[in-house]
């Protein structure tokens, strides 16, 4: 949460810097030299930037949820669209996920092995057309639904035939990924991209349709309340294409979303209208009222699931498979106390590797090595956890998401508080130089099952300080006390970390969520001037929403809430700083540790390669809005003007912000009280103006 200095209250709140200690040294410097930095701001400029997680060209328009309810209410309907897709939703999701286990993973794995019609008898047909439909739109980014649907039911037709009686055809014998990158290069495409990839064979036809929906990545718009009466007319009138249109907005949308995951969603959806609108009885009274309620429902948890994979994805290609597979050691070690280290690291294999196919968009490989870990961690729930058999006992579809937030197991009643064998076994320099990263595994395994009160980037900073120390001294010539000192670095550390996350919740819990965000916007708009009001609101708005849930939890789970959640809002900047380069500053740290991008972003003081905003004639526009009774409105329109004052001026003072503010607030009292406040503001603002400039330039 918010870091405070031992002597004052530093602003930049949640990711203020810790003090510099051993622990720290030499961890930001590896990975990305300055000069990178500057290449790729340069190459930015130059329109042809492509981050290291993919870049972002987005073929379709965003549009709001009323936009996507007139666009789902066609004139005439395809022969595909009036497919049964409620019924076949229900059907996938009320079947196992043996989905997965049925579909083919790569040509090379079938090969003379299972064909379409067996795969199609396995499967039935509606669930062979639903993930169909799914696949073909995530694909081809730049299609429609009536085409996707045609596909399917086109790949579906094939199917039924060969599981009926053409087995022997050559398109029946054909691997199934071929099968639907063949349909799809049946199509006339008006997209070049797609013609490039059609030209491949095999293996490279299908890494560049992966390549596609890297460009394709995109996002669910705000689902805001839609015209209610004309959404429950266009339900009531085209019911089951209208969900199947959802299904398909979602899926190309969220291009490497896994299937059971947009299915899920399209459930809800559907649960929504069916609550808002009534059914046969008809619309439900308080239509607005009751979009406004059910709306959330649907699209969060897609939203959630669609950042948390991102973010995973953004880990494992700035940082690399080692920081994924550490990250994901101390996750599964806290989760499970009582396994033991083998069984761990076999599932932090599993789960490293489930996330480099789920990554690379391969939706077929990542369902099925979902299940298999699903499927391993239910059947040895002995030796796992004694929390996770009513997550074992759901339907497949909830289950992995029930395991993931369910609460950590109780650790081993024998286990010792210490680690002290890491650093007083005297063999440890010699097992360190043999088997480096087993030892480094072994010893964050042992520290974060130990430990479930830190989070899972402290124990990373532990690990890498663990590290830190044993090159350090195992070095010839190190004295023999080196090691030793290791321990009350450590206990210094931690100890400092709690210290700013209580007093940082204290703060927190004075102020309030207003004021608490100002704060975080002054830090930021310092730091990252660069960055426009409405990221720099949207940013802080969610290290608040951070603030307002992990101040009122336990001290025992303060620091994982607050600095993985945290994790998360640094990763979207993170990511925003690669679609379109920030600063210098930002861009160190965001590329050179994954550990310590917090405390690295929290170092960032006033960026000096900023060049200020001019004063000019319409740089401060004040207006009646000003007098809007609207707490919420006026909030936002007076940290849009925080933001501005902060980009005019930088280096402005506690003092000199104060007094600024005094005089803007006496204006908005002396013009909000008069019978035409358009009028006063006209001419009160250039005075305030001109009184704001002597008061900064004193």
């Amino acid at each position: 949460m918010v870091i405070i200095n031992a002597a004052k209250m530093c602003v930049g709140y949640l990711i203020q810097p810790f003090p510099v200690t051993p622990w720290e040294l030499g961890a930001g410097e590896s990975l990305y030299s300055k000069e990178e930095c500057r290449n790729n701001r340069i190459t930015a400029e130059l329109g042809i930037f492509q981050s290291l997680i993919g870049s972002k060209v987005t073929f379709c328009t965003a549009i709001t949820f009323e936009q996507f309810i007139k666009q789902t209410h066609p004139k005439s309907l395809p022969k595909s669209d009036r497919m049964n897709w409620r019924t076949i939703l229900y059907a996938v999701l009320l079947v196992s996920l043996t989905v997965a286990k049925a579909l083919p993973r790569t040509s090379r794995d079938v090969e003379g092995k299972t064909s379409i019609g067996q795969r199609f008898s396995q499967l039935h047909e509606n669930n062979f057309k639903a993930i169909a439909l799914i696949m073909f739109a995530q694909y081809v980014p730049g299609g429609t639904f009536g085409r996707a649907a045609g596909m399917a039911e086109r790949v579906t037709d094939l199917a039924r035939s060969c599981a009926a009686a053409a087995r022997d055809s050559p398109d029946c014998l054909k691997p199934l990924d071929r099968i639907f990158f063949d349909t799809i290069c049946q199509e006339k495409w008006q997209i070049p991209r797609i013609a490039d990839c059609c030209a491949e064979e095999d293996s490279e036809r299908n890494d560049c349709f992966l390549s596609l929906k890297n460009l394709s990545q995109g996002f669910i718009p705000p689902l805001q309340r839609p015209d209610a009466e004309a959404a429950c007319r266009n339900y009531s009138q085209h019911q089951q294409p209208l969900t199947a249109h959802f299904t398909y907005e979602v899926s190309r949308k969220h291009p490497f979303l896994p299937a059971p995951t947009i299915l899920s969603v399209a459930l809800r959806y559907e649960e929504m209208m069916k609550r808002c609108c009534g059914g046969a009885e008809g619309p439900s009274q308080h239509l607005e009222q009751c979009f406004q309620t059910q709306t959330p429902k649907v699209v969060k948890p897609v939203r959630e699931d669609a950042l948390r994979q991102e973010h995973t994805c953004g880990i494992l290609k700035k940082f690399g498979e080692r920081t994924l597979k550490a990250l994901k050691l101390t996750q599964i070690s806290q989760k499970f106390p009582k396994a033991d280290f083998v069984t761990v690291h076999k599932l932090v294999m599993d789960v490293a590797d489930m996330h480099k196919d789920c990554c690379r968009g391969d939706m077929l490989d990542c369902m099925q090595d979902r299940e298999d870990i699903l499927q391993y961690v239910c059947s040895n729930q002995h030796i796992l956890s004694s929390k996770i058999q009513q997550c074992c006992e759901q339907p497949l579809l909830q289950r992995s998401e029930c395991i993931v937030h369910v609460e950590n197991d109780d650790k081993p009643a024998d286990l010792s508080p210490h680690v002290r064998e890491f650093i007083e076994d005297k063999g440890i320099c010699e097992r360190f130089a043999q088997e480096k990263d087993t030892h480094l595994a072994r010893f964050l395994y042992e520290y974060s099952r130990r430990h479930p009160e830190f989070s899972a980037q402290m124990l990373l900073r532990i690990g890498k300080g663990y590290e830190d120390l044993l090159q350090e001294c195992c070095m010839p010539g190190a004295p023999s006390s080196c090691l030793s000192r290791g321990e009350e670095e450590l206990r210094k550390h931690i100890y400092e970390t709690e210290s700013v996350m209580r007093t940082s919740c204290d703060i927190y819990n004075e102020k309030g969520d207003y004021y608490f965000q100002n704060e975080l916007l002054m830090s930021f708009t310092k730091k990252m001037p660069q960055l426009t009001s409405a990221e720099l609101i949207k940013f802080t708005k969610e290290m608040t929403t951070i603030g307002s849930k992990c101040c009122q939890v336990g001290q025992d789970k303060l620091l994982p809430c607050a600095e993985e959640n945290l994790d998360l809002v640094l990763g979207e900047i993170c990511r925003r700083h690669l679609a379109d380069p920030i600063n210098p500053g930002v861009c160190r740290c965001c590329s050179s540790s994954y550990a310590f991008r917090r405390p690295c972003i929290g170092k960032l003081e006033v960026d000096e390669s900023y060049v200020p905003l001019a004063l000019t004639p319409g740089l401060f526009a004040f207006h009646g809005d000003l007098c809007t009774t609207e707490e919420e409105k006026l909030q936002h329109r007076k940290q849009e003007m925080l933001i501005t004052l902060l980009k005019y001026k930088p280096q402005i003072s506690p003092e000199q912000l104060g007094s600024v503010t005094a005089a803007f607030s006496a204006m908005r009292e002396q013009c909000c009280g008069e019978a035409n406040p358009e009028a006063c503001f006209l001419k009160e603002g250039p005075e305030l103006i001109k009184r704001s400039e002597k008061m900064l330039s004193a």
